[in-house]
């Protein structure tokens, strides 16, 4: 058999199915096809082959036959070729042409895993963050850490401001007469966050406690209930108590109401808070190196990615996403719009995924294989004892999950991180 590359991602080949297969094909589906056939003296399915094809004639079993022989034909041609399939193929087939006691042949093209040719891969330069933390990071953070604890209390003297929250009634009207969803009691409104009608809360400011007022305002002419769409209206206003954000002040009262063991101080309180920039940017700096590392090293190579194979991936996802879906009691109409999304948005975002997945796939496999980076048998074995107990509580046993999941598929997962590791390792790091 004569391969042929179309491209650096697919190929084409032919496979002559000799007539002797092709009659077995026959065998086969007239096996298949005569169940459920019935003739006029014979039980159900107990026609013999020669009633059969009088009555129906050999070429009611080309399709079964066809697709028979083709399956068998097309898996020996793969796997004696070792040919990485990474879609469904095209058949190239002319079924008029077949005849019984004939050889004919089919031509396949189909997508394959593309050969990388690597390029820069060690000691690939990445510029991190320094992860030193400044007097000036930990104030900021402290500072955000008080105003979380900010407790509203009652304003007991003074006006209402920008920023203050407003306690009030509040019945609107038009020509004298209340409008549906104008009146409200106890409507609580932090002043200046615009929430109202331009021009409600800039006439509130300035008002003291039980205060009452007559706010006058007008719709905008875009608004969304059309019947008040460019009216004037009047808001009878009574605020009733005036609200303000409090800031704890860091001292040891704050410190004691955090109730925290390992906070004693105002000085420990910094210092976690230091340690835990600290570790947020050491963080940062590991997820940076590893980006930044794989894309060097994917713009580095040379290899041409079937449409094919990203469309497989990224049908793959889609269904996994269907199935948590699913799991968690949703419709798939349903999550899309709570999404915002539409299945071709949804699908399209799938595919950049799916690309960007198996450009990271390909080219870390292919250093494995350039660095011949290979699992030892503990590494293998403490890999199948790790997913064991990761389902003890199913009492999922070890014989199990080697009998579920192939060796090959933990060595490569095994060599996968390795190869990963290994370019991580090499990498040149600057702050």
């Amino acid at each position: 058999m004569i391969i042929d590359k179309i491209s650096g991602s697919k190929v084409t080949f032919e496979v002559t199915v000799s007539k002797d297969l092709f009659e077995h094909g026959l065998d086969h589906a007239f096996e298949e096809v005569n169940k459920d056939v019935e003739i006029k003296g014979f039980r159900k399915g107990k026609a013999p082959r020669n009633v059969y094809e009088a009555k129906y004639g050999v070429e009611s079993l080309y399709d079964e036959a066809i697709q028979h022989v083709l399956q068998e034909t097309y898996y020996n041609a793969v796997v004696e070729n070792n040919i990485e399939v990474v879609a469904q193929p095209s058949i190239d087939l002319d079924v008029t042409k077949i005849k019984r006691g004939e050889d004919f042949t089919y031509r396949v093209t189909v997508a394959v895993k593309p050969e990388v040719v690597l390029g820069e891969y060690k000691g690939l330069e990445v510029s991190v963050i320094p992860v030193e933390v400044s007097d000036f990071e930990v104030d900021s953070e402290v500072t955000k850490k008080l105003d979380q604890h900010a407790e509203m209390i009652l304003k007991e003297e003074g006006t209402l401001e920008n920023g203050d929250t407003a306690v009030f009634d509040f019945s609107g009207s038009v020509d004298g007469v209340l409008f549906d969803g104008g009146t409200a009691e106890n409507y609580e409104l932090v002043i200046g966050s615009g929430q109202f009608i331009p021009g409600f809360e800039e006439q509130m400011i300035g008002m003291k406690s039980e205060e009452e007022k007559d706010v006058k305002v007008t719709f905008p002419e875009d608004y969304h209930e059309k019947s008040l769409a460019g009216k004037e209206a009047v808001f009878a206003v009574k605020l009733h108590e005036i609200k303000v954000r409090q800031i704890p002040e860091l001292n040891e009262e704050f410190i004691t109401e955090l109730n925290d063991e390992t906070i004693k101080t105002v000085e420990d309180f910094k210092n976690k808070i230091k340690e835990e920039i600290k570790t947020s940017k050491e963080s940062q700096n590991k997820n940076h190196i590893r980006t930044s590392v794989i894309k060097k090293a994917i713009e580095n190579a040379t290899f041409e990615l079937p449409e094919e194979m990203i469309l497989e991936e990224a049908n793959r996802s889609l269904d996994q996403t269907k199935q948590q879906i699913q799991q968690y009691g949703l419709d798939y109409n349903t999550y899309l719009q709570y999404m915002g999304k539409t299945e071709e948005e949804l699908k399209e975002e799938l595919k950049v995924q799916a690309k960007k997945t198996l450009d990271e796939q390909l080219v870390i496999e292919a250093i494995a294989k350039a660095e011949n980076i290979q699992p030892s048998e503990e590494e293998i074995a403490a890999k199948y004892d790790e997913i064991t107990e990761q389902y003890k509580a199913q009492n999922v046993t070890l014989d199990q999950v080697k009998a579920a999941i192939p060796v090959s598929a933990i060595t490569s997962e095994i060599a996968y991180q390795k190869a990963l590791d290994f370019i991580l390792d090499e990498a040149k790091v600057t702050e």
